[in-house]
């Protein structure tokens, strides 16, 4: 996965003038690459454009200028994309009642173990995720994982959670975005 690098990331002035145009190429790139699986699992595949688009977007919220804090929003981002054969992505839980999250996300305690990517072949590829996302009795609500897929054609994400199970299909225009993912250098 090509990261981002320091050069690419704009003064706060310069994204400013150019963010328009940029958000609607990146949230055109974030659409392609959002799944949805069943009612409360949604993945945000990331690239090269999406990542970059969020740190420009957390520098602008910050109005950070500090070189060693902008150095450092790029590793914390570029950690999620991952290396070439990988693809990186954000788990979001997302449900709006609170106890119904509460309840659900104590449930759900090892779920990051049941996530998948499933590819042509029919394998089913674990993720690497942030341990500390998992507490002692309840899981965090956001995930960020990376899938090493290597030279597999991703063409499903799913969850085989006993309480849980459920897989959906990537679209054609999916497959081929995250395949020119994983290749990107």
């Amino acid at each position: 996965m090509r990261r981002v690098e320091r050069k690419q990331v704009l003064s706060l002035d310069k994204y400013e003038s150019f963010r328009e145009e940029f958000r609607q190429s990146a949230m055109a790139a974030k659409a392609l690459r959002r799944v949805h699986v069943g009612e409360h699992l949604t993945f945000l595949f990331e690239n090269h454009e999406t990542t970059l688009y969020q740190i420009q977007e957390m520098l602008r919220a910050e109005k950070t200028t500090d070189e060693a804090h902008i150095v450092h929003e790029i590793e914390t981002y570029n950690e999620i994309l991952g290396e070439q054969g990988e693809l990186g992505c954000t788990l979001l839980i997302e449900i709006d009642d609170p106890q119904k999250r509460d309840n659900l996300l104590r449930q759900w305690l090892k779920l990051p173990e049941f996530i998948y990517v499933k590819t042509q072949s029919g394998s089913k590829v674990r993720p690497q995720f942030d341990e500390r996302q998992v507490g002692e009795h309840r899981i965090s609500s956001v995930h960020y994982m990376r899938f090493r897929l290597g030279d597999q054609i991703p063409v499903g994400v799913g969850c085989d959670l006993p309480d849980l199970a459920l897989e959906s299909a990537l679209t054609t225009q999916q497959i081929s975005a995250f395949c020119k993912d994983i290749l990107a250098r």
